[in-house]
């Protein structure tokens, strides 16, 4: 069965009765997106939704402090009865994400992973961008200038 949402009262008014006899011919369709950037501890994570992209298919880059995560995975289904296609399903999945990383990292510290449909990119925060402590002197008579 399709999942074909109309949420408008008037659309639904006016192409429901058009709808009826075809809703069932309708592909089903669900669009998921999603990127989370985070800093946990002194990492930097991203987290993108990739679902049904294999690993293999899944390309991470970083260039100038932008990372840039493409997934793209085509599958094909038929089923045949002499020669003649009965059914014929492709499937095309593309995910595109680039984000500017909040603090600058250590590329050579980074590690990807898929697991579930979600790609986890992680760096190390690069020691020229942590917080570091600035010692406060006091200023005496003599040393005013």
């Amino acid at each position: 069965m399709a999942n074909l949402r109309l949420t408008s009262p008037l659309a639904r008014m006016m192409f429901r009765p058009m709808l009826t006899d075809w809703e069932d011919e309708w592909p089903q369709m669900t669009m998921t997106e999603g990127l989370d950037v985070f800093e946990e501890d002194d990492k930097v994570i991203v987290k993108a939704a990739v679902p049904g992209v294999p690993a293999e298919n899944v390309d991470v880059e970083y260039e100038n402090g932008v990372l840039h995560i493409h997934a793209r995975y085509e599958e094909s289904q038929e089923e045949k009865d002499k020669k003649t296609v009965v059914y014929r399903q492709d499937r095309i999945s593309s995910f595109d994400y680039s984000t500017t990383l909040p603090r600058t990292i250590d590329p050579k510290s980074m590690e990807a992973h898929v697991e579930d449909g979600v790609i986890k990119v992680s760096a190390k925060v690069a020691e020229e961008a942590k917080r570091k402590r600035i010692p406060v002197k006091a200023l005496t008579g003599k040393s005013k200038k």
